[in-house]
């Protein structure tokens, strides 16, 4: 019983981290492509309002 406890802590922490460093991997990705011209972006699929609607979308750690 202990060892499922203790490998259902450490899996929520590692799931917690990994997400965590997701959101911080999109926020940088964003913060990239809003470098990039107008036309750029359209071409790829992307939006200008879009990218920096996500840009500024806080989260909490």
């Amino acid at each position: 019983m202990a060892n499922s406890a203790k490998r259902g802590f450490f899996s929520n922490a590692m799931s917690a981290i990994v997400e965590a460093r997701t959101r911080q991997a999109d926020r940088y990705v964003n913060g990239a492509l809003l470098m990039l011209d107008d036309e750029t972006l359209r071409a790829n699929g992307y939006k200008r309002e879009d990218l920096a609607k996500r840009a500024t979308t806080s989260y909490l750690y």
